[in-house]
């Protein structure tokens, strides 16, 4: 009778919720919902008509082709699209790595389309938005497959490529090589603890007991060419926020990775703003919640995977990627758009404006150039990240003071303390560093040194 109850119960609070929101909360929304057809929208057409409509704010690039030679479109939302402006952070969002999941297809293109309008609109907080991060976002890194889905297949019918593969899970397994290395006691001198390099000729197929799907080809390329901080990929089939890491580590029973109380931060940011994935009496897709009402986990506590793309970014780039799994439903009918889109837009917002958490800076020379390929260290945290192209850097952090260094081939590293308030927006915090007097001869051998051993052992595990 309990069950039966807490089941009624759910279905009336759902209905009264529907209900409260087409009569009365809809109208005030007006402005801010993007138009609905009434049908699930092409993608190819609706992002050109963005374009066409904020072509100063917008720009659509392809990151690669499918295994059937069909584009993996992206849309970049920015002041300046097409350039990376120093000191600007860029983020991403993706979907459809799955073509059976179409919510998150969907909520993307309603996404472009919110962004261009209220850009036009001069909504404020979009304004900020949209002039302060550089944001991509590609609704379908699996075209072949999306052709096949459908609201009446099957569980399975348009997961994976055409070619067979699961791009989530066909990432390099850097995990295993971080860990090996850690045992060895070969980090951070041999093998860093960030940016693990992949063997030279590795996404050209040469390694050959590893494949890669052409998609997850153009993924990673993707990903080496753009400074992101900060992404997430769309999922469905359940309905809560995963955070790496992804992988279990043997035989230890510890997955959390340095930076797993900014993970764990990002994961409710997105949860807790979404209108419906903290509800308390919601159970899983599959069973009991395993959230306990927060509408996060852990991925490697909850289902482990291997190479997964979430790890990858966090161990190859300097990008923080989580999974945002939308719902049950992977392929709801066109009808529950609208309601999925106010469950989740302020959710998508509150998502991206979480790149701003942290700090940011410049590391230049003692004559103002910038040093890329600087690495910047946090004191405690056994994770680092780079600068880019024009010596910039972004390094989410939660509210607290660190000790931060800034390191250099052939300079001297400069360390200070920085503060990351509760306030938005991150906390500059820039260095400069002057030509070291190490004896350079020195420097080059640790250096080749260091990068013999680590494609050595990275070489010899990915084969």
């Amino acid at each position: 009778m309990h069950n039966k109850y807490l089941k009624w119960s759910s279905v009336l609070e759902t209905e009264i919720k529907n209900f409260c929101l087409v009569k009365y909360l809809l109208p005030t929304l007006l402005i801010s919902l993007p138009t609905f057809s009434g049908s699930h929208h092409s993608e190819n057409e609706m992002m050109k008509v963005i374009n066409e409509e904020c072509p100063n704010i917008t720009r659509i690039y392809n990151i690669g082709k499918s295994s059937q030679g069909l584009k993996m479109y992206a849309m970049e939302i920015s002041d300046n699209p097409g350039e990376h402006e120093p000191g600007e952070p860029e983020f991403r969002y993706t979907a459809g790595l799955h073509g059976n999941e179409a919510l998150g297809r969907e909520l993307l293109l309603l996404l472009m389309q919110f962004l261009c309008k209220e850009y036009n609109d001069d909504n404020p907080r979009v304004r900020r938005l949209v002039d302060g991060v550089r944001i991509h976002l590609v609704p379908s890194l699996n075209p072949d497959a999306y052709e096949l889905g459908s609201e009446m297949g099957n569980w399975a019918l348009g997961h994976w490529t055409e070619e067979g593969y699961d791009i989530f899970q066909n990432f390099p397994d850097l995990n295993s090589i971080l860990w090996g290395a850690e045992d060895r006691g070969w980090v951070p001198r041999i093998v860093p603890n960030h940016h693990i390099p992949l063997p030279e000729n590795f996404l050209n197929g040469s390694v050959s007991l590893f494949t890669l799907a052409v998609e997850t080809k153009a993924v990673i390329t993707w990903m080496e060419r753009n400074p992101f901080v900060l992404g997430a990929n769309l999922q469905g089939g359940e309905k809560l926020v995963t955070y790496p890491f992804d992988m279990q580590r043997p035989p230890i029973s510890v997955w959390e990775t340095p930076d797993d109380a900014m993970f764990r931060w990002l994961a409710m940011s997105y949860a807790h703003s979404h209108l419906t994935m903290t509800e308390t009496y919601r159970g899983s897709c599959h069973g009991d919640d395993i959230t306990g009402g927060q509408g996060i986990t852990n991925r490697a506590t909850w289902k482990p995977v291997v190479g997964s793309m979430n790890d990858f970014s966090y161990l190859h780039t300097n990008c923080f990627e989580l999974s945002i799994f939308l719902g049950c439903d992977k392929f709801p009918h066109e009808s529950e758009l609208p309601l999925e889109w106010e469950n989740n837009r302020e959710a998508l917002l509150s998502f991206i404006e979480q790149v701003h958490r942290g700090i940011k800076g410049i590391v230049r020379d003692i004559d103002g150039n910038p040093l890329p390929n600087a690495t910047i260290s946090v004191e405690g945290i056994r994770h680092d990240v780079k600068t880019a192209v024009g010596g910039d850097y972004w390094r989410l952090l939660n509210p607290g003071e660190y000790k931060v260094t800034a390191k250099a081939d052939g300079y001297t590293p400069q360390t200070r303390l920085c503060m990351v308030g509760y306030d938005s927006g991150a906390t500059p915090c820039s260095f400069t560093l002057t030509k070291s007097n190490w004896d350079h001869k020195e420097e080059m051998e640790v250096s080749a040194e260091q990068r013999l051993h680590s494609t050595c052992l990275i070489s010899s595990m990915l084969n």
